[in-house]
Parts: structure tokens; C-alpha cells; sequence
């Protein structure tokens, strides 16, 4: 077992290798397709941005005592005016680059304790790393998806927009999407249990209680703040809760949750966190890849379970990861799914929302509708797979009054989109013939919701990564590439689609109705030669006057890193300005802010790959420190909202 487990490979390109492999052969028709009938309907994106230079700051005690945000827009004649980031302006990818108009402000890389004095600090030390136990009490590593909720939400949910909501303190939940086995352990694979332990300990997610102080933000104490980790009990709800596809011959009780990539809050005050690459932690101690190709099942092919996972190695030590001890035979089920964490409350199990679905989820985004109902709008990150929605039954504010939740009883809808800008939303319901045939129940529907989507004939995507609602209740899907197409449509119209889109829809029936409009808003390619280039969309997020921020994932054009952008989303023309150039190798992911939208925070995952030679962040520059993920808290000076 050793011996296996010491021939494990790192593999430097987890993020664009082996977890993007696609695993859909439905044969649907992919969205390429259906996008060159339909190519006139996008927004080209147009336009130049000014130069700009990096800044730093610590933030002042002022951002939670000014005005309302709706009177900052009103300063600026632009609503996204900045000065951006040119291409010239980034001379050292050791450090973030910033525009001249913002500062920002290092905080809670991995190995900060969760509360202060809780455990000690991994500062970055290359000759050691935490030990399993002192990680459970540390920020994970990979942070992504993120969200602010002020420490007076109850008051807020109280007065509504009558009350004006804390934003120099509240708690703040984190994702921690992925760590190498290099950059977490130091050494290609783990050659223990206790080695197994920290890597499982440093995925998950953070809650954390911050606060604003004269000299920046800090962690505080709470009896909320904790770790979730891949060894956190859990529990699930909704349909599928009882299935006997979520037990073990084992017994063991449900644990964990695990790459946990985008996220979401929802309208009563929990945060959704989701399980996206969940596949690549599993793997075979016995079988070799083809013995264990020849022996999986169509569900394990299709959710992309191999002998190997994604050389993490887990389960050499770990039963419950050995997709072959018949022990465990379900605990691969237990994971893809949209878990819900209460902030407010540490002593709340995270719960596990089956009637959401189980594949690869990235994001996900809630609208409200006039009757009080919810729809939330989720992608499934993976090449050629689907974009998704939800829909409670009732409204909301009913469900969670007598002590349910909205998010077990609804419906899921996959999306078909058509040539000529219009689109359905297929429900993946049990009571369809097609579905009956092939499912026992809604339960084994919603644990193989890719095979149920497939049956339905939805429109295979180029990577459905993070949603936002605009300001008008429309929706922004990324769509981050796909380097493996070869056929066009209207949805996805490039071959092969290596830069990456942005669509727009709008659904019918106040976000209810199961027909919707599309229109490409942006073809990342169109960006290429001009000074605000961008590829690779992924992190998006729309606040309430129209700016819509994106953050990117993959190799930038003309010497750039991973960057953060802003759009003005009003603009027939919607122009992108950079607000940000990230370092060396990593991706600008995860993105929320405060009520009063002054400051904001964001992520910067992987710096340098955990590789000291290209970045220390955020340690100055030394060619020894170990790189450590990081949020960034941003301002602009003038005190302006943020994107302003």
C-alpha cells in the first residue's frame, strides 16, 4: 500500500487536466450548435482602458459610517470609473497589481487561526507544514466562493431596507476548493493516515467572525466560527435523504463535504456551499485503470470516478474513498451535492439539499419572485454538461416559519437552449415517462441528475461555472471554455471555444416560468487586441446598479495573470476595465461585499502553484516562502462603492 501510495503524481495541471475530461456521450446536441443559427443575437464587447499603478491599504474605520450606496453611484458620472489596470502596469507577477483609485489589504491566507490563540500560524515555513490536528483550526487552503453576512442580519431581515445593516463586522464563510498534495504536504503523496488527515483538514470551508478595526480588517472570537471539513458529521434532506444509495453495508454515519468550489447565500441569512470536482478524492487500491474502467458503473463514468481520483491518494488510507471496499460502496454518492451552513450557529450540522441535485456543482445564485417563491440558478461545471434551476413549491418566508426549508420541496429543471434565442426548462421529474423507464424513484433520479439531464436531451455546455441575477432579474452564466469542442451552436458558437463566453437570460414568469430568452453578452475572444483583454470567465458577481465583476480562471493573454474585471452591464456596448491583475499562476476567485458595497473581498487561489520560485504571496518576495491562498480586502480611496 505504501509503495502505491509513494507513486502517486502530483499533477501541476489539477485544474485544467483531469478534472475537465468530459464525461458526457449523451450525443445531445451541444449548445455550439445551436449558437451559429442564432450568432447576431450577442453584445460585442468594445472599448480601451487608461493606465493605472498598484496600491496598498489599511482600511479606515469610515467605510461603516458613510451613506447609503445608491448616493455613492450618484458621485460618479461612470458607473464603473475607474482608472484601470493596463497591460504595461504589470511589471512583477510576484505581487498583485492594482488600479491606482483602489487599495487592499492581505487577509486570512491559510494556516490563520479561526479565532485568535486557537492554534498557532502556518506562516509559510518550507521545512514544515501543520500538523492534521492544528489545521482543523486554521483557514483551509484554495479559498473560493465567499460570503459577508453582517453580524445584525436578524435586524436587517427585521426592519428590511428601513434598516441599515453593519458592514465593519460580521461573519464571514469561505470555501476551500483544492490543495496539492506538493503544496499542502510538501511531497507527492501522503504516506500515512495522519498525512491523509491534513490534506482532508485543509478542504472545506472556514465561518469566521471579522471586524474592522482603525489598521484593517481582523479575525475575532466567536462560538460560531469553525471548521468544516471532510470529517465534519453532516446530514442530508429532501428526497433523497432516506435512499438507501446514500447508505454504507458500513453504517458509518454521513461525513463531510469536500472541493468545495462557488457558493451563494440565500434570502434567509445560511450560505450555500458546493461540491463541484468531489470525484477526484476517490479511487481503487486494488484495480489497475483498465480493470477498473472495465468494472464501473455507467453512474461512475459519468460523474467521472477513475482508479486514480486526481492523485490525492486518499484512498490508500481512508476506506471511505476506495471506490472498491464493499464497505462503503455509496460514500461516492454522498458528495456532489449544494450543502447549506447556518453562520449564525456553530452547533447546526451543514445539511445536504438532495431535491438541488448531485453533479458538479459551481455556483449557485437565488432570484426571488414577486410571490415570494425562490429559484436558484446553478451550473455544472464539467465540458459538455448542463446549466440547471431550482424552484421551491412555496414562498419562502412561509417554509422557514413553520421550520422547514424551501430548498427541499421544489422543483430541478435542466436547460435546453434553442437557435432562435429561446430556451426550456426541462423538469427532471419522476413522473416523466422517459425518466420512469430508467430511475426507481426521485430519489435515484436527483443522486444520477446527469443521467436524467441526458435522457431529457439538454443543451451539452462549455463549462456552466458561477451564475449572478442582474440588476432586472436577468442571469450571467459563465461559461469558462472548452478546449474539446468541435462542433458550434447558437449557445456555444467557437471551435474550440478556448477563451470562453458570457450569456444572458431571462426567464419567463417572474423566474418561475419554464421558458426563458438568451443572448450571448460576451465572446471572451472579442477582447483579444484590445487593452482590456480577458479570457477564461468564471467568478461572476452583479451588484444592484448593474456593474457586473468577473474573475478569471486560465492562461491570460499578452503577459497577464488570472485578473479581476468590471462591466457596466447598462451600456449596449458593456466595456470590461481591470481592476485587479492577480500573481503568478494563480486564479481570482470567490468575490462578496459589504452592505454598504464599499468593501469588498476576493480571492486569490493557488498563488504560484505553491511554488516559491514564482510568488511568495502574501509574503514579500523571498524565493523561500511556501505561497499561501489569500483574500484580498478591497477599497477604493475616495470611499466610492466598490466597481465605482
Amino acid at each position: 500500500m505504501l509503495k502505491q501510495a509513494e507513486n502517486i503524481i502530483d499533477n501541476a495541471q489539477l485544474h485544467d487536466d483531469k478534472e475537465d475530461v468530459a464525461s458526457n456521450d449523451s450525443g445531445n446536441r451541444p449548445f455550439t450548435d445551436v449558437l451559429n443559427k442564432n450568432i447576431s443575437r450577442r453584445s460585442v464587447l468594445a472599448g480601451s482602458v487608461t493606465a493605472a499603478a498598484a496600491g496598498f491599504f489599511a482600511p479606515a474605520v469610515s467605510a461603516s459610517l458613510g451613506g447609503m450606496s445608491r448616493n455613492n453611484d450618484r458621485i460618479n458620472r461612470e458607473l464603473v470609473g475607474f482608472k484601470p489596470v493596463a497591460i504595461s502596469d504589470v511589471a512583477d507577477v510576484r505581487m498583485p497589481t492594482i488600479s491606482e483609485d483602489y487599495e487592499y489589504q492581505s487577509f486570512i491566507p491559510w494556516g490563520t487561526p479561526i479565532e485568535p490563540g486557537i492554534t498557532n500560524e502556518y506562516a509559510g515555513d518550507p521545512n514544515t507544514r501543520p500538523t492534521s490536528a492544528e489545521a482543523e483550526l486554521q483557514v483551509g487552503i484554495g479559498h473560493d466562493g465567499m460570503w459577508f453576512f453582517p453580524i445584525d442580519f436578524d435586524l436587517q431581515m427585521q426592519y428590511g431596507r428601513r434598516y441599515r445593516a453593519r458592514s465593519d463586522e460580521g461573519m464571514l464563510c469561505i470555501n476551500h476548493e483544492f490543495g496539492r498534495n506538493s503544496h499542502v504536504l510538501g511531497k507527492s503523496g501522503p504516506e500515512s493516515l495522519e498525512d491523509v488527515r491534513l490534506s482532508q483538514h485543509v478542504h472545506g470551508v472556514s465561518v469566521l467572525r471579522i471586524k474592522e478595526h482603525f489598521d484593517g480588517w481582523r479575525v475575532e472570537s466567536s462560538p460560531n466560527a469553525r471548521r468544516i471539513t471532510v470529517n465534519t458529521p453532516v446530514e442530508f434532506s429532501g428526497p433523497a435523504a432516506s435512499s438507501s444509495l446514500l447508505q454504507n453495508p458500513a453504517g458509518n454515519m454521513p461525513l463531510g463535504t469536500v472541493n468545495n468550489c462557488g457558493s451563494g447565500p440565500t434570502p434567509w441569512g445560511t450560505y450555500l456551499t458546493c461540491e463541484e470536482n468531489f470525484n477526484g478524492y476517490f479511487g481503487s487500491s486494488t484495480m489497475s485503470s483498465d480493470e477498473f474502467n472495465a468494472a464501473r458503473t455507467e453512474e461512475q463514468a459519468r460523474y467521472g470516478f477513475d482508479f486514480d481520483g486526481f492523485g490525492y491518494g486518499w484512498h490508500f488510507f481512508d476506506q471511505r474513498f476506495d471506490l472498491t471496499d464493499p464497505n462503503y460502496v455509496n460514500e461516492q454518492n454522498r458528495f456532489g451535492w449544494i450543502v447549506e451552513i447556518d453562520p449564525f450557529d456553530g452547533t447546526k450540522k451543514p445539511v445536504k439539499r438532495t431535491a438541488m441535485g448531485r453533479f458538479k456543482h459551481e455556483a449557485v445564485a437565488i432570484a426571488e419572485s414577486a410571490d415570494g417563491r425562490i429559484a436558484a440558478y446553478m451550473g455544472d461545471d464539467q465540458r459538455f454538461d448542463y446549466c440547471y434551476k431550482y424552484v421551491s413549491n412555496e414562498p419562502w418566508r412561509d417554509v422557514i416559519e413553520r421550520g422547514d426549508s424551501p430548498l427541499d420541496d421544489g422543483k430541478l429543471f435542466v436547460a435546453r437552449y434553442n437557435d432562435d434565442g429561446t430556451g426550456e426548462w426541462l423538469e427532471l421529474s419522476i413522473n416523466n415517462p422517459l425518466l420512469a423507464e430508467r430511475f426507481s424513484d426521485q430519489a435515484e433520479l436527483l443522486i444520477y441528475a446527469r443521467v436524467a439531464a441526458d435522457i431529457l436531451g439538454a443543451t451539452p455546455m462549455d463549462r456552466p461555472e458561477w451564475t449572478t441575477i442582474g440588476k432586472n432579474g436577468e442571469v450571467y452564466w459563465t461559461l469558462t471554455n472548452n478546449s474539446q469542442r468541435q462542433l458550434a451552436n447558437a449557445a456555444n458558437p467557437q471551435t474550440p471555444n478556448s477563451d470562453g463566453h458570457i450569456i444572458r437570460t431571462t426567464d419567463a414568469g417572474d423566474h418561475m416560468g419554464n421558458t426563458f430568452t438568451w443572448e450571448i453578452f460576451l465572446l471572451a475572444a472579442d477582447t483579444r487586441g484590445t487593452e482590456g483583454v480577458f479570457t477564461d470567465p468564471d467568478l461572476a458577481w452583479s451588484d444592484a446598479s448593474g456593474r457586473l465583476f468577473i474573475g478569471t480562471d486560465g492562461g491570460q493573454p499578452d503577459g497577464l495573470q488570472d485578473q479581476l474585471t468590471v462591466i457596466d452591464t447598462n451600456k449596449e456596448r458593456p466595456e470590461a476595465k481591470r481592476l485587479l491583475v492577480g500573481v503568478a499562476n494563480d486564479e481570482v476567485t470567490g468575490f462578496t461585499a459589504t452592505p454598504d458595497r464599499r468593501t469588498a473581498f476576493v480571492n486569490l487561489q493557488h498563488p504560484g502553484d505553491g511554488d516559491p520560485s514564482r510568488t511568495n504571496f502574501p509574503a514579500a518576495p523571498d524565493g523561500v516562502t511556501i505561497p499561501r491562498d489569500s483574500t484580498l480586502v478591497l477599497r477604493r480611496k475616495n470611499g466610492a462603492v466598490i466597481g465605482s
